[in-house]
């Protein structure tokens, strides 16, 4: 895929799960009655005011990665229905649902991924090959065909459809077959002495997928949540351990996404794998990591994250005594320009020993 192309698209998929992340925070600081005085798409600066919707100023900003919300008094306790004078369990509602809203993006995105994979329909067989000169070939069955029942008896699987064939050699038999959704019926003589490899048909067998029913879908994305979020909790420790890699373990910045994104691409375009559905298997997948990795690392106790200002609540809510403002927006501040350089040695990294994805 063409280079400029890819790197609008992970530029187009970074800003919507920022979006979604900072769509969060806004819906809850809305539900708790906390006003907003802007939603911007982008980082500042501002490009142009799009408009004005229940007091809240929507932007468009420069910077094309993701979006931001200012609440009302967001630093300044002093200022009378802001952010900062709120009681804790708001400003925890408010820090809480920004990584909560991409934790729900990334298992929706796997419930998607999971139904589409499918699982194999045991009730059913489908034509994988067909053998040259068969008799098979020469009642014009395709690979992709499915066959549904012999002389109107339908199979049970696909031991049973051999069973019915093999009883019936030298016979004239119906198969019923679904193609491409149409349903007919042909006849067929199974030989009774085939070549060797071959089978009375001639033809290869398989179970065709089908979607995942939805309740397995939605356990299955919330097992693979669980073990991202258990894998990176235990991440340190392996670290330390030397059980793992530091190379493969490593944060990535927004170049280090770019050649993830870009090979996971590479991998759908390379690899015919067999799914319920036709989706970009490994490209879906690498999103909602990125959407999970953003929730986790939001969650760190970090100041400056949405971790941090989790944290500064814990002694308001425990202890009913709250950390001075001025203390936690000079620890914030501080801890926001750490992150700025932790972000430059991350992407300096991403070029000097870029990410590779195991195949």
């Amino acid at each position: 895929m063409n280079v400029v192309l890819l790197i609008l698209q992970v530029i187009f998929v970074i800003g919507v799960l920022i979006f979604f992340h900072e769509l969060g925070h806004f819906l809850a600081a809305r539900s708790v009655g906390v006003p907003i005085e802007e939603f911007g798409f982008g980082y500042p600066p501002r490009l142009v005011k799009l408009g004005e919707w229940q007091g809240t100023v929507i932007s468009l900003n420069w910077i094309p990665f993701g979006g931001f919300v200012r609440p009302k008094g967001e630093a300044d306790e002093t200022i009378e229905g802001g952010m900062a004078a709120a009681p804790a369990w708001k400003r925890l509602v408010i820090a809480l649902s920004g990584p909560v809203m991409n934790f729900l993006i990334g298992i929706l995105i796997l419930v998607l991924i999971y139904n589409s994979i499918g699982s194999p329909a045991s009730d059913q067989a489908m034509v994988t090959q067909v053998a040259p000169g068969s008799p098979a070939m020469d009642v014009g069955l395709q690979s992709g065909d499915i066959i549904l029942a012999v002389d109107n008896q339908e199979i049970e699987d696909i031991n049973h459809l051999i069973e019915m064939v093999n009883d019936n050699t030298g016979k004239e038999i119906s198969l019923i077959v679904e193609r491409e959704g149409a349903v007919s019926t042909v006849t067929i003589v199974p030989r009774e002495n085939p070549p060797e490899g071959q089978g009375a048909m001639g033809v290869g067998l398989s179970n065709p997928l089908k979607p995942t029913p939805i309740h397995k879908s939605i356990g299955y994305a919330f097992e693979a949540t669980g073990f991202i979020i258990r894998e990176t909790v235990l991440l340190p420790a392996r670290l330390i351990s030397g059980s793992i890699d530091p190379a493969l373990a490593r944060p990535v910045g927004y170049k280090g996404i770019y050649d993830i994104y870009s090979q996971a691409v590479e991998m759908d375009q390379e690899m015919d794998l067999p799914t319920a559905e036709p989706i970009p298997v490994f490209t879906l997948s690498i999103i909602a990591n990125i959407s999970l990795a953003l929730g986790i690392t939001n969650l760190l106790p970090i100041p400056a994250l949405d971790g941090g200002r989790i944290l500064f609540t814990l002694p308001e809510l425990i202890f009913g005594k709250r950390i001075p403002q001025e203390w936690e927006n000079a620890v914030n501040t501080v801890s926001f320009l750490l992150l700025i350089v932790l972000m430059v040695v991350i992407t300096v990294l991403d070029f000097t020993s870029p990410i590779v994805i195991p195949r």
